[in-house]
């Protein structure tokens, strides 16, 4: 049988935690610089429509070691960087910047890129990113409106993804064989499980769970249409991650109902896990995350934790460790 893999941490000859730690692949993080690369959000004035409300703790670099200090507790076998609000100026200098952390600290292991696809240069700058060999998926996230009173007002603007524009730009996506990095709040998902249905070659995750932010039962109702119609396309899987709300505490207890119930549309074998650091940090710690996550899926046997945790992240990003 085969050894199971070094963790980032022991390549680097570092300590991992001794307290029974969980063998992953995170899905989803972030790192940035402040002082080599510009990032209008963390830069600029800060946004008072942030999802998680105060963000001012983010606003500071975080690096490599900054990551593998957060995760230091469990054993990390390899990472996806997610692109972060870089200035849209410069969309593959982010790139080269995470293939130059890679090579110095042996993560990240794979990138998901940003891309303008309503953009007349959609297929000039995707074929740059492309010239670094761990680009595996595009980020860009269509047009959304602020509130679910407000979805059809959007609908079929310049952007949206019923723009002709934009849906000529993700279909290179099939052409150069990348995944999609779906963002988009509940009251979209039904739109998106139309693109995916148009496009079924296309390998889309769902990031943060469709961000199922109202928890009331009209607010849960409106989410779980939206993931039903998701998950009925087989070609869209999701990121179990960003549980975060505005102005609340993390709890396990508050969150367990609709990661359950993600697991159960889904099905685990097409769940990851994903952090989304240092942006949940916000509201959790890394290894209070893992811990909860490990608890929510009680009655799951090791192997389909293990496709959780690390199996289903190496599949879908083609990940070589």
């Amino acid at each position: 049988m085969k050894s199971m893999p070094r963790s980032l941490h022991e390549r680097l000859g570092l300590e991992v935690g001794a307290t029974a730690p969980i063998t992953l692949i995170d899905a989803h993080h972030h790192l940035w610089d402040l002082d080599s690369h510009s990032y209008p959000w963390l830069q600029g004035p800060a946004d008072p429509a942030f999802f998680l409300g105060d963000y001012s703790a983010l606003r500071r670099n975080y690096l490599a070691p900054d990551y593998l200090a957060d995760s230091a507790g469990h054993r990390v076998l390899a990472t996806v960087h997610c692109e972060a609000e870089h200035d849209r100026g410069f969309q593959v200098a982010e790139t080269r910047w995470v293939h130059e952390q890679h090579a110095r600290f042996g993560f990240p292991n794979a990138v998901v890129a940003h891309v303008w696809f309503h953009h007349d240069d959609c297929e000039e700058i995707l074929n740059r990113h492309l010239d670094y060999p761990l680009l595996r998926g595009i980020r860009s996230k269509p047009l959304t409106a602020s509130s679910p009173e407000l979805a059809a007002s959007v609908r079929g603007q310049p952007g949206s993804m019923q723009d002709p524009a934009w849906l000529r730009g993700f279909a290179l996506l099939a052409k150069y064989g990348l995944s999609w990095d779906l963002r988009v709040p509940y009251w979209h998902l039904a739109e998106a499980a139309q693109v995916a249905a148009a496009f079924p070659l296309v390998p889309i995750v769902l990031n943060h769970m469709g961000f199922p932010w109202d928890r009331s039962a009209a607010g849960l109702e409106g989410w779980r249409s939206g993931m039903r119609a998701l998950a009925a396309q087989p070609n869209v899987w999701v990121k179990v991650s960003e549980l975060g709300l505005r102005d609340q505490p993390w709890t396990l207890e508050g969150n367990r109902a609709v990661v359950r119930e993600t697991l159960e549309l889904f099905g685990i074998e097409r769940c990851l896990f994903a952090s989304n650091f240092p942006v949940a940090g916000l509201r959790i710690g890394y290894d209070e995350l893992v811990r909860a996550m490990d608890a929510m899926l009680e009655g799951y046997v090791a192997a389909q934790r293990e496709a959780f945790f690390w199996r289903n992240a190496l599949r879908f990003y083609r990940i070589a460790l």
